[in-house]
């Protein structure tokens, strides 16, 4: 059962409606459900589906499409392509012989198929510009986890498939809303705070909610994905770097550097703590690591925009650093990790990660969804003689309507209640910021909790409390 993609949904039914033919791109990272919501929407009623197979040489690649042509109908007689350009020669005969009124082409995991030296691409602006897009009745899918390889090979293609996509798909990790839809399909018995934690964990990824055993604790849970010697999860980071890009290593650098600095980086930041060199190829890591959601370039209040901080934006990557990458021979290691100093740590940093996640849900809490706004951080360091004593604000709301939510993120597994320190610390950051920026915009401090506050004397401090309740709206 499909969870959430309406918007998905509706744009590949409406391909099938149109009456020219339609090539569309579909993005989204490893294991986001790309190819089961093109399988669901099409019922499997392919004219032709073919998925590259992952590190394999041209000749192999090949082969494999040949024996999906000879699946769709391809007469035995018709020789093995050679090349690519053969190839989709052959699928033109394959399309010519369907007696369907649309012909659904389906390629999955194409960035695989393109091997060094094999014109693939060409041979796919050929077979497109020079026949395909000429008839009324093809739908031509191309899908890749390579969210990188897919924006700079098909998306922004500069030469034969330059501006001739009909249709792109950004398939996105599924929301907490989404998850608790999941949860109650698959009938797991899981309250929203626990579905929280989980996702903590697991981010929206539907591949790892389908993996969740009916009957476990989310301790259990965790144990069983990630901890036994037989853990479905326990090389799963290993796997997603490696089917992602091509050469892992500097993007796998990055995003560990990322994850032990939840605050965020500076680029040059990054350049030192990786010793990663060339500026250029620098620039394309960030850039395919942003395109394909593991991090995420924010820019400090009032600063311009090279000045960015970049974060980590995968709760998955962020649990493997601080636990899964920790060598351990214990089956029930996270079950022993509950409330251990390392785990109200973790806590408190997926939990931020979280909420950055959802700031639309957030925005919608404050009742400012309409309202245009700039999502932004604030740091400053302590300068004595101007009064300011050094503050880090994770999370800003610069409203168009001139007011700025300063938002504070705190995890509790109850209300939280605002200690003396802790109002003393909200003044201090209001004070810094006004200090420093001189901004003449009202400034209201949030506070994001999963369970809301406890009213005492210095909740005062706060204009507005958001809670589980806002982050799980759809």
């Amino acid at each position: 059962m499909l969870i959430g993609r309406q918007n998905e949904v509706r744009n590949l039914r409406e391909a099938m409606e149109k009456d020219s033919s339609q090539l569309i791109a579909v993005c989204g990272r490893w294991r986001a459900g790309k190819t089961f919501l093109i399988r669901e929407v099409f019922q499997n009623t392919f004219t032709f589906q073919h998925s590259g197979a992952y590190n394999t040489k041209k000749e192999t690649q090949l082969f494999l499409f040949y024996e999906s042509l000879l699946d769709a109908g391809l007469p035995k007689s018709e020789p093995q392509p050679q090349n690519w350009f053969d190839a989709f020669a052959l699928l033109k005969a394959v399309v010519r012989g369907s007696s369907q009124k649309k012909k659904v082409l389906f390629l999955d995991e194409l960035s695989w198929m393109d091997t060094p030296k094999s014109d693939l691409v060409p041979a796919l602006e050929h077979f497109w510009n020079a026949w395909a897009s000429a008839r009324k009745d093809i739908i031509m899918i191309l899908c890749s986890s390579a969210t990188s390889w897919m924006i700079s090979r098909i998306v922004h293609n500069k030469g034969g498939l330059y501006n001739r996509l009909t249709g792109r798909i950004d398939l996105e990790p599924l929301s907490l809303a989404q998850c608790r839809q999941f949860v109650q399909v698959r009938n797991l018995g899981l309250s929203d705070s626990q579905i929280l934690e989980l996702y903590m964990v697991l981010g929206g990824i539907p591949f790892y909610w389908e993996q969740l055993q009916r009957g476990y604790s989310v301790a259990q849970n965790i144990d069983f994905l990630f901890f036994r010697p037989d853990a479905p999860l326990k090389e799963e980071f290993r796997h997603l770097f490696s089917s992602t890009f091509k050469r892992p290593e500097p993007y796998e650098k990055i995003v560990m550097a990322l994850a032990g600095h939840r605050q965020g980086l500076t680029r040059n930041e990054l350049l030192g703590m990786t010793r990663l060199t060339g500026s250029g190829t620098f620039t394309r890591y960030l850039q395919e690591l942003e395109s394909g959601g593991f991090i995420c370039e924010y820019h400090g209040y009032g600063k311009k925009r090279k000045d960015g901080l970049y974060q980590l934006t995968d709760p998955f990557v962020l649990f493997h650093h601080h636990f899964v990458s920790k060598s351990t021979q214990d089956s029930h290691y996270w079950s022993n990790q509950i409330h251990t100093p390392a785990f109200d740590t973790w806590c408190g940093l997926s939990f931020e990660l979280v909420c950055l996640l959802h700031v639309e849900q957030l925005k919608r809490g404050l009742g400012i969804q309409g309202v245009i706004t700039d999502v932004c951080s604030f740091s400053c360091k302590a300068d004595p003689d101007a009064g300011v004593r050094g503050s880090q604000i994770d999370l800003m709301l610069d409203r168009a309507d001139r007011v700025i939510n300063l938002v504070e993120i705190k995890y509790t597994q109850g209300e939280l209640t605002i200690t003396k320190s802790m109002a003393e610390e909200i003044r201090t950051k209001r004070s810094d910021f006004r200090t420093v920026t001189r901004s003449k915009s009202a400034i209201h401090i949030t506070i994001v909790t999963p369970f809301g506050l406890k009213w005492n004397s210095y909740a005062g401090e706060v204009q507005s409390q958001l809670t589980l309740e806002n982050l799980f709206e759809d």
